[in-house]
């Protein structure tokens, strides 16, 4: 598309690429239970992602079949198959996904409810804080369409050995979340419990929360972390680390998976 670029002195009509966004509507055996805003592509990974995240399904097997359907021109709906002897709490799904986040709920309160479906890490995987300096500059180099357009987020797992498992972008943080889970999940190569996430931006509670539900151990963010989201990591037995960039960073919450050259303690 052309724009009008101003440089401080004149404005020219220029060529640019925006990021392309539109709605998701996820189904579960053809009812609707959430309308996202995403970034298409890998679709699949990202609905699969969600329910994983959600608490809906558990096992690679509990997925028979995901597809768009014929219905929609578009594209932007998607249904999941599941098994049959899924249980699924339709009502209570959809009055979930589709609630304000004002539901009221302290922070303690939703903090106690994620533990109720996902227990608490074990994990007793070390990594050096120079692999982990490492990863910011990966991430941005595997990502494509933030080369070109400058409007995504991304989400990025790595391995014990910094090297880059599965990348994907989107305009949400928690969706490009919800399509590394989901394609890990579709690729039959879960939980990813020896592996990093790395996410752009800042680190939320609801980050936190599909990283657990997806048992990895190692959160990193380029930048800062809400207070629930720390609170979460500590209680959750998850490495939370933020402002990982320029050789720096900050851990919030179990440093203990994180070797150190020198440690100083710091002076009152």
């Amino acid at each position: 598309m052309l724009i009008l670029r101003w440089d401080g002195e004149v404005a020219r009509e220029l060529p640019d690429e925006v990021v392309e966004e539109e709605p998701l509507e996820i189904r579960v055996q053809g009812r609707p239970i959430s309308v996202t805003m995403r970034t298409p592509g890998h679709d699949p990974d990202l609905a699969v992602g969600f329910l994983l995240t959600e608490g809906i399904i558990r096992r690679r097997q509990d997925v028979l079949l995901v597809r768009h359907c014929d219905d929609n021109q578009d594209g932007n709906i998607l249904d999941v198959l599941i098994d049959p002897d899924v249980a699924v709490d339709f009502q209570r799904l959809t009055r979930h996904v589709f609630a304000s986040s004002s539901c009221g709920l302290c922070g303690k309160a939703t903090i106690d409810s994620v533990h109720c479906q996902f227990a608490p890490v074990q994990s007793d995987i070390v990594v050096s804080a120079e692999l982990l300096a490492t990863l910011p500059d990966k991430m941005r180099l595997a990502q494509t369409t933030f080369n070109r357009t400058g409007g995504l987020h991304a989400a990025a797992l790595f391995d014990l050995s910094g090297d880059l498992i599965t990348l994907r972008e989107d305009v949400g943080r928690h969706n490009a979340v919800d399509k590394v889970i989901g394609q890990r999940f579709l690729k039959g190569a879960f939980p990813p419990d020896q592996a990093i996430l790395v996410v752009s931006g800042r680190s939320s509670f609801e980050i936190m929360q599909k990283a657990l539900a997806a048992r990895i151990p190692i959160v990193a963010a380029v930048s800062a972390p809400s207070s629930l989201a720390v609170e979460f990591a500590r209680e959750s037995g998850q490495t939370l680390i933020g402002f990982l960039r320029e050789r720096r960073m900050n851990v919030y919450a179990h440093p203990h998976r994180i070797e150190f050259a020198s440690v100083s303690e710091a002076k009152p």
